[in-house]
């Protein structure tokens, strides 16, 4: 066992605590990451407002690069020293999903067997099983992803969650084909990401909408053709002007509310595809008339995690910024310390920033 320091959420709406955390030396199945940089995520602020669960303390971060520094028993997926991208879908390969060559909607994701405690004994539930916002954490082997080691753990950390949402939403869940048409409702993280997806896939026409411009100038900076702020204009009414009236191929709703979900549903052409990649809150609800939805025909689809399989696409991913074609660096906003989170979780409500990445010591950032 070790002791290291970790940023926790101790009780709905806190301040966040820099504390000791007892990580176990790693089981069977489990490894200990040496973390190197962390993304602060909407997902992790939702943790401190309660709005995900109530296992309190629950120890933040996930979206997270940093290499292996030692695994248990029967671990041969990764070896100490591999510099790795973390995610929180391990597949098993034994649920229906994967037998019927889905793996991407694994329903049995794995995480570590083995609990993080604080320095009393309390258990911690880590961030979506990972637990990031700490020097080192441990996880299950299969949410090691290796990478190319040359990829900067700032920008490569951010493949772990919202970026590969945002991308796998355009390019696996919206199947965005070469000459389509896109449209991204809300431009933050992930909805950016699904612009410079789409922008990879081949669409031609990329409508951004947003209700910031500050966010819609850096989205037409990463891809977008044309930007909306819907203060000021009807997104459904512009993205059919500029789509020649028809709607637009794939609608992206990256918001997650139930008047955005409608945009993004009356917004597409017939036979298109709408894909909700934003994260709704338990009490909402929506209501559509049963004959629009059957009369339009296409798809609704909901996007997990990108839909990603994450040893086929961070590696991938991860390529294509070295190459300089997906351009990660864009979306760091700013490094900070682990001290800072809380201020980050406030630039991050306010819209000033893509990501804050957090930078641990010794990190080559």
């Amino acid at each position: 066992m070790q002791q290291v320091q970790g940023v926790i959420s101790r009780a709905k709406d806190a301040p966040v605590e820099l504390v000791t955390i007892n990580v176990p030396d790693p089981g069977p199945g489990e490894a200990v990451v040496r973390i190197q940089a962390s993304g602060v995520c909407h997902t992790d602020l939702h943790y401190v407002r309660g709005g995900i669960g109530d296992e309190y303390p629950y120890l933040l971060g996930h979206e997270a690069a940093g290499v292996v520094e030692a695994v248990g028993d029967g671990v041969t997926n990764v070896a100490p020293g591999d510099y790795v991208v973390l995610n929180w879908r391990a597949v098993c390969g034994e649920c229906r999903a994967c037998k019927r060559g889905q793996p991407w909607y694994c329903f049995n994701t794995a995480n570590a067997t083995q609990k993080m405690t604080l320095e009393d004994g309390t258990e911690l539930s880590p961030a979506l099983g990972i637990g990031a916002f700490i020097d080192k954490t441990l996880v299950a082997a299969g949410q090691c992803t290796k990478v190319n080691p040359e990829a900067r753990p700032a920008a490569a950390g951010l493949l772990g969650c919202g970026i590969m949402a945002g991308i796998g939403a355009a390019m696996n869940t919206g199947a965005v084909q070469r000459g389509e048409s896109v449209a991204v409702i809300g431009c933050g993280g992930v909805g950016t990401a699904a612009i410079a997806g789409a922008r990879l896939a081949g669409a031609t026409t990329i409508v951004a909408v947003d209700v910031d411009d500050r966010k819609l100038a850096k989205a037409r900076e990463l891809g977008a053709t044309h930007v909306v702020n819907s203060r000021e204009r009807d997104a459904v009414e512009a993205i059919r002007e500029v789509t020649g009236g028809y709607g637009a191929d794939v609608v992206i709703e990256a918001v997650g509310r139930p008047e955005t979900y409608e945009q993004a549903f009356y917004a597409r052409d017939l036979a298109g595809r709408v894909v909700l990649v934003g994260v709704p809150t338990p009490e909402m609800q929506l209501t559509l008339p049963l004959a629009e939805i059957f009369g339009r025909g296409g798809a609704l689809k909901s996007s997990w995690y990108g839909d990603c399989l994450p040893e086929r696409d961070f590696p991938m991913l991860t390529d294509l910024y070295l190459q300089g074609r997906l351009p990660l660096d864009e979306f760091v906003s700013e490094e900070i310390g682990i001290r800072d989170i809380d201020a980050a979780f406030e630039r991050m409500h306010r819209g000033e920033v893509l990501r804050s990445v957090v930078v641990l010591d010794g990190a080559d950032a």
